[in-house]
């Protein structure tokens, strides 16, 4: 974390002690207009899949702060911007998207939202916008010579979502390099629909960000505001939002609630304390309680951490759910109904290799992977160890519920479903 001002508005300082501050365009301007006046701040986020994962989490618990400050969030749904791809951080071209398509992924992501921020017509509301709003109208000859001009491409040369592809000689199409100039099109139109006067995002959107800045300073002659975070890993470096086993997604539809609540129950012992800030409203005096915690005492901050984030994106009902039959898995040693199921063919299930299967399941990344758990003693089948690497499922194996529980390690756990 950035080296945070001390700020005097709520908001601020409640972003900067929750170790989400960065940068700004302008700390003392910034800081003076959220202590005098209700701000309209928004975020932007391209429909290119049906749900946000975790990685887009420190912005969207961003707009959430904002509201719970008293101040009114724009959630900016690039449905316009889709359809060209941000160059940010990317190796290569983004897929071309259908129409279709991203409209679907946008009523995905709005569910997304509906869990953190409260929507409707009152001051301090969210309210999701779409930029196809306004870029699929744009005229192209009158849009070269009115937003155009302002842009200096020797200036948009040396920004790292340009400099980096270039550097690398990797392809970049004129269609991405149009991206930023219609990033920046966009703070210009939010603030003469809305009023909305700061942008925020990752650090790897500032130079976007500015550029925004300064085409509304050039067109409309207001003062416009961005506010970054940083870009999240873990301790370790691993890029925070992706496991070993795919997306961690925030729709339960695309990733089960429980397996939610087991990602951040696995968190590295040296996150704890900065995940519970980010991703929780904990009280700080709470959370400096729980990272304080040593040994296996930190295992229950962890399970704090799991349930509260888990609770947020899903609701609490669910969280608690979740934990319950974590506790019941792995204290009690029950099949634990609410496990990940995993549907297979019987005739196809009987007879098969335990690795294959466990490969199968999602439980390792090969049956390579399997066979070394086996030998390690570290995969069993009906909380039974697994000794033999030849050993293949059979009939007696499916317990009388009609399930039979494939665990790998201390954590990894799915009832497998004969259909």
């Amino acid at each position: 974390m950035a080296n945070a001002p001390q700020f005097k508005s709520e908001f601020l300082r409640t972003f900067a002690e929750r170790g989400a501050y960065y940068a700004s365009t302008d700390d003392a301007g910034l800081d003076e207009k959220f202590s005098k006046e209700r701000v309209t701040a928004y975020i932007g986020f391209d429909c290119t899949a049906p749900s946000l994962h975790v990685g887009s989490l420190v912005q969207i618990m961003t707009l959430h702060r904002l509201q719970q400050c008293g101040h009114k969030p724009i959630v900016l749904m690039g449905g316009g911007t889709t359809k060209i791809g941000d160059p940010s951080g990317k190796d290569e071209a983004r897929q071309l998207i259908t129409p279709e398509k991203i409209a679907e992924n946008k009523k995905g992501i709005f569910q997304v939202f509906e869990k953190f921020l409260k929507f409707g017509d009152g001051p301090t509301d969210a309210i999701m916008v779409d930029n196809a709003d306004w870029l699929d109208k744009i005229e192209y000859i009158p849009f070269l010579r009115d937003v155009g001009r302002h842009f200096s491409v020797n200036r948009m040369l040396t920004m790292d979502s340009v400099k980096l592809r270039l550097e690398r000689d990797q392809p970049l199409s004129f269609l991405e390099f149009n991206y930023m100039i219609l990033q920046s099109y966009d703070f210009v139109e939010l603030y003469k629909r809305f009023g909305c006067s700061l942008q925020c995002g990752g650090s790897d959107q500032w130079g976007n960000i500015v550029s925004g800045t300064d085409l509304g300073r050039r067109l409309t002659e207001a003062q416009l505001f961005g506010l970054t975070s940083p870009l999240m890993t873990t301790a370790s470096g691993a890029k925070m939002g992706k496991t070993a086993a795919g997306a961690v997604w925030l729709n339960a539809d695309m990733l089960k609630p429980y397996d939610y609540w087991q990602f951040w129950r696995n968190t590295e012992d040296a996150d704890v304390g900065r995940f519970l800030r980010l991703f929780t409203d904990l009280p700080m005096d709470e959370i400096a309680r729980l990272e304080a915690l040593q040994g296996a005492e930190l295992n229950d901050a962890k399970k704090v951490l799991a349930t509260e984030a888990t609770a947020m994106a899903h609701s609490r009902a669910v969280a608690e759910e979740a934990a319950e039959t974590a506790r019941r898995t792995f204290e009690e040693g029950t099949m634990a109904e609410g496990l990940p199921t995993f549907e297979i063919e019987r005739a196809k299930l009987i007879g098969m290799p335990v690795t294959t299967l466990a490969n199968q399941a999602g439980l390792t990344s090969s049956a390579s992977e399997a066979r070394r758990f086996i030998q390690g003693g570290g995969l069993k089948l009906n909380d039974a160890g697994v000794s033999d690497v030849k050993a293949a499922v059979s009939e007696s194996d499916i317990t009388a519920q009609g399930v039979l529980k494939l665990s790998v390690g201390k954590k990894k756990h799915i009832l497998v479903k004969p259909v």
